[in-house]
């Protein structure tokens, strides 16, 4: 539809055919058979108003002037990719739990004492028995040495020669067993303490002092704090968007959390068929667990709402051309909400002045 802004009266009628328009007005000089009243409104009345009345014009600008970059969001939640519940290895009375729900506790802190004697003994009882084998290993080296000796002398025969080598071989072994027994046991002395294996929030005790823990019995429930992401649900129309978007926000009631695109999951969730991204924050971090809005401006030009026309049921914008507008239909607009500048580049020029009456 091709429209041309029309021209004022006042360029197309001259000042004296107005004024003879004005006169017949006030005479009473009427066309044979029509009485002064018709005459006047069906004749003089319109030509005066278009010359009374101000020339309509529509005015239009550069679609990169006028672009807008509307917003987009969605549901997100700042979750840890470690929630674990740290577990005794040993059986084994608590003596000590360290922790409180909700503390925060560094790496390396203490999380849990276990009663440690049987396993002191043990390791006390796997270092004397590796003495012992050493001790029984260097007399064999030592055997050995003097049935060399004697073999040389011809006081001892190959066979005991051969048996003196094989005590020899046999204690060394001895001394290898027993010493990874000790490194065993250590072990699991080591295991009485339980520390944190990363920084983290406390959630939960799960058992208390006093009671008898078992291997694998779950002591303190632990929220890991140095592996933070922000997880959300993108819409499948806004992949695109975000992947491209240079500014992305976390927004809480709280503050803004500026965050980086991690990767986006090529699943759909199943529930909503939304498509599940992964963000890390770039500074501070808000709090594990809650919950807001992660937002990002659009890449791609829009069109504000007040410039959209409907004609013939479809939602457009006009678009001058010189000194005509034609009317541009947006396919995927929707009233009231920007719509996107899809077929236009970016030096259109959109009419933001005028529209309604083209």
């Amino acid at each position: 539809m091709k429209l041309s802004a029309p021209a004022s009266f006042r360029q197309i009628y001259s000042c004296d055919f107005i004024r003879t328009l004005k006169r017949l007005w006030a005479n009473k000089f009427t066309p044979t058979g029509t009485s002064m009243a018709k005459f006047r409104m069906q004749y003089l009345l319109p030509v005066l108003l278009a010359h009374t009345l101000p020339a309509f014009a529509w005015e239009a600008k550069p679609l990169r002037e006028i672009a807008v970059y509307p917003e987009r969001s969605a549901q997100a939640q700042v979750v840890s990719l470690n929630e674990s519940r740290i577990a005794a290895e040993l059986a084994a009375r608590i003596v000590k739990l360290a922790v409180e729900p909700g503390q925060r506790i560094a790496r390396g802190a203490l999380i849990a004492q276990l009663d440690c004697r049987d396993y002191d003994l043990a390791t006390e009882r796997a270092v004397a028995v590796t003495q012992a084998s050493d001790a029984r290993a260097k007399l064999a080296d030592l055997q050995l040495a003097r049935a060399l000796k004697l073999v040389a002398e011809g006081f001892i025969s190959k066979e005991g020669l051969d048996m003196r080598s094989a005590e020899r071989d046999a204690a060394r072994a001895d001394v290898a067993v027993n010493a990874a027994t000790v490194k065993t046991a250590r072990a699991a002395q080591a295991k009485c303490v339980l520390r944190a294996p990363f920084p983290a929030i406390v959630l939960e005790r799960l058992a208390q002092e006093g009671e008898m823990a078992a291997p694998g019995m779950p002591l303190v429930s632990l929220l890991d704090t140095s592996h933070i992401e922000v997880r959300a649900e993108v819409q499948e129309a806004d992949l695109a968007g975000l992947q491209s978007a240079r500014q992305i926000t976390f927004v809480n009631a709280e503050a803004r959390y500026p965050l980086r695109l991690l990767r986006l999951s090529p699943a759909r969730l199943k529930s909503s068929r939304l498509a599940e991204a992964r963000l890390r924050f770039t500074a501070a971090a808000a709090a594990p667990g809650s919950s807001a809005r992660v937002i990002w401006p659009s890449p791609e030009m829009h069109i504000s709402a007040e410039l959209l026309a409907r004609r013939q049921g479809k939602l457009g914008v006009f678009v001058a051309t010189g000194k005509t507008a034609r009317f541009h239909p947006l396919p995927n607009a929707q009233e009231g909400r920007p719509a996107k500048a899809e077929g236009l580049p970016a030096d259109s020029r959109i009419v933001v002045r005028g529209q309604g009456e083209l």
